[in-house]
């Protein structure tokens, strides 16, 4: 099993990407709001798209490095950013 996390300053980029990711067929999209330590302000927050794949076994191997370079490039391409450790 392996988990992504994109994170993008707009709701409806968020809720857009996840919803081609999900129709895509992975294991869990989900949508979340996302606080950056130190961030008291509401408007301060982020929108993330949690990814999990269950059927990723090794994640060290190509599979799980194409995921990454995907979603990065997805994540760059939305005006947002990419993080491949979101339990980290």
């Amino acid at each position: 099993m392996t988990e992504h996390l994109l994170l993008f300053p707009e709701r409806d980029t968020a809720e857009q990407i996840a919803s081609e990711l999900a129709d895509e067929g992975f294991s869990e999209v989900r949508v979340l709001r996302v606080a950056h330590a130190g961030e008291d302000d509401s408007e301060d927050h982020d929108w993330g798209v949690h990814v999990r794949e269950d059927m990723v076994e090794d994640q060290a191997g190509p599979v799980e490095s194409g995921l990454r370079d995907r979603f990065t490039a997805l994540a760059e391409e939305h005006h947002g950013w990419y993080d491949p450790e979101p339990d980290a």
